[in-house]
This record gives C-alpha cells, sequence and structure tokens, in this order.
C-alpha cells in the first residue's frame, strides 16, 4: 500500500512516527499500530480519489471524503472502538502535517469519533484470587514452573504490576527488597511497594529454578531457559479458572484490577492507588476499580474538606 503514496508522503509519515517515539515514547507496538491505522486511511483515500495521495490531494480531504472512509472501514467489520482508534491516529498525523504544511485539517480534526461503550475491567472476587494463587502452581508437572507461575501472579495481584512489567524484571531485582523501581508505560517510573507474601513467592521460585539469575536477563524464565513470555502465563490461568470454575475474564490483568479494587474497598486512598498502578490519569484509576458511585462518594467526601467538615 505505502507503493501507492508519494515519497514526500512517505516522508511525512515517517517524520509523524519518528516525533511519536521523541516525544510520547510511544512503544513499538503502538507505533507499529500507528503506521497501519494510517497507511490504510491513505490506501482508503488513493482508490476513493483514483491517484496517488501525495501531500496536495492530502490537504484538500473533505468532510464526505472521511465519512466515506468511515463507512467503508465500518463495512469491513472494523468495531466501533478500533474505528475510533484508528481515527486518533490520522487525527494525529494530520495536526502534525498540518503544523509543517501550512494547510487548514478542519475537515479531519472534526470529525467525530464513532461511539462505544467503555469495557469495565471485572476483577476477581477475594476468594477468587487466592483461590488462583492457590491453583496455577498445581497446573504444571515441574514443581519449579509452578512456583515460577505463583510468583509471578502474586507480584500481579499484590504488587498491581501488568505482566509486561512482571515480565521484564531481571536478575539484578533480585532478591526484592520492601519496594521495587518499575518503569511502566510511556518510560513513567514508579516505586511499588512489595508485600512480604509477594517476597517470599519469588524466593521460593529463585530456590527451585534450575537457571540462576543472571543481572542482564530475564527473572522468569520459560521451561527451556528462555525469557518467560506472556502466553505462557495466560495459559496457566486459563487451566486454573476452568478448574476453579471461574469466567473467562479472569486473565492475568484481571488480578492487576483485583489489587486496585480490593485495595480501594479495603478503604485504600484513590490518589495513592493511582500511584500505584502508574496511571497518569485519576478517571483511568476510577475505571480500574469495581466500586459502585456510593462507594467513590465516600471516598471523596472523606478526602474533600468540605465533605471532612
Amino acid at each position: 500500500m505505502s507503493l501507492a503514496l508519494s515519497p514526500q508522503t512517505r516522508d511525512a509519515l515517517a517524520g509523524w512516527l519518528a516525533s511519536q517515539s521523541a516525544l510520547k515514547n510511544a512503544s513499538e507496538n503502538t507505533l507499529t499500530a500507528y503506521r497501519g491505522d494510517v497507511t490504510d486511511f491513505l490506501a482508503f483515500m488513493t482508490a476513493h480519489h483514483g491517484a496517488r495521495q501525495g501531500l496536495g490531494p492530502l490537504s484538500q480531504v473533505t468532510v464526505s471524503d472521511m465519512r466515506a472512509w468511515m463507512a467503508a472501514t465500518r463495512g469491513d467489520g472494523v468495531s466501533p472502538r478500533s474505528l475510533a482508534r484508528k481515527l486518533s491516529a490520522v487525527k494525529s498525523f494530520y495536526r502534525w502535517l498540518a503544523e509543517r504544511h501550512g494547510f487548514e485539517p478542519t475537515a479531519v480534526l472534526a470529525t467525530r469519533s464513532p461511539k462505544f461503550r467503555k469495557k469495565l475491567p471485572r476483577p476477581l472476587d477475594p476468594d477468587a484470587a487466592r483461590a488462583m494463587l492457590d491453583t496455577v502452581p498445581l497446573q504444571s508437572a515441574k514443581g519449579w514452573v509452578g512456583t515460577r507461575d505463583a510468583a509471578v501472579l502474586t507480584l500481579l495481584y499484590g504488587c498491581g504490576l501488568r505482566i509486561s512489567e512482571a515480565l521484564s524484571l531481571t536478575g539484578s531485582d533480585v532478591p526484592l527488597g520492601e519496594t521495587l523501581r518499575i518503569i511502566g508505560k510511556g518510560g513513567k517510573e514508579r516505586i511499588v511497594p512489595v508485600l512480604p507474601a509477594a517476597r517470599a513467592a519469588v524466593a521460593q521460585y529463585l530456590a527451585d529454578c534450575p537457571f540462576p539469575p543472571e543481572d542482564d536477563a530475564a527473572l522468569f524464565r520459560g521451561a527451556r531457559g528462555g525469557p518467560l513470555s506472556p502466553r505462557a502465563v495466560q495459559k496457566v490461568m486459563a487451566q486454573a479458572r476452568m478448574q476453579l470454575g471461574l469466567p473467562a475474564t479472569a486473565t492475568p490483568h484481571a488480578m492487576r484490577h483485583s489489587f486496585a479494587t480490593h485495595l480501594l474497598n479495603a478503604g485504600g486512598d484513590l490518589r495513592a492507588i493511582q500511584e500505584l498502578l502508574g496511571h497518569a490519569s485519576l478517571s483511568t484509576t476510577q475505571a480500574y476499580t469495581a466500586v459502585d458511585t456510593a462507594r467513590l462518594m465516600e471516598v471523596y467526601a472523606s478526602a474533600h474538606p468540605r465533605g471532612r467538615g
């Protein structure tokens, strides 16, 4: 599809992606998604107008063109959520492009995103979370693999780590202390407390693992000694949840949701939980926690000066 673009447009796309990487610290996966989204949009415009899309034609995209693209994309079976993501990438590209080439991008920027319901995370209840931690180690015939899986899930549930964060730990991070320095999304650093149960789970894994820890190697190893993959953790949780009769929403990420929800339900401060999770926005933390409006208002009232009066 990129062959249908002019060299100037290809250079512009590369420049925009470079800016996303440099200014927003976007990950490789995010950049790949951005590239695909914008390239698909440009390819559609090429077919729609029957001509190669240079910067001139791109500066003249109309509201009608945008509606045609969105209709065609939805017609291809793309969900409203995915279309909203694609539109966001296109708008970002156009905003960058217009600033550098001096054209008016209103037709693109004014395009409304399709409405969709945000899927709220579904945490496990406390009993189910504990049952999962007890059941996961029993899924492997190799004892050290079971203690490894238990250690990973204990970090997700006990420290609120993302699975990518847990699996990015290296031998230089052990033995675990009372806190752990985590580099999360967007390169944002946070310090999380490490509960005794998490320290004990990781220590047991280290004692059982046949591969000694190395400072520059993954802490959690696969069966052959390479880095443990997220897919392996997802698979063992799928096996455990079938035994426990839990729904398909009982995933590794649900353990992180459960950390936030159970902490808030026990009286934890929403702002503090936001910091522990590494969320940039408090609204993200609210969506992460399965609490009702009354509970949120209770937390708000206890924190607000007028509420305490």
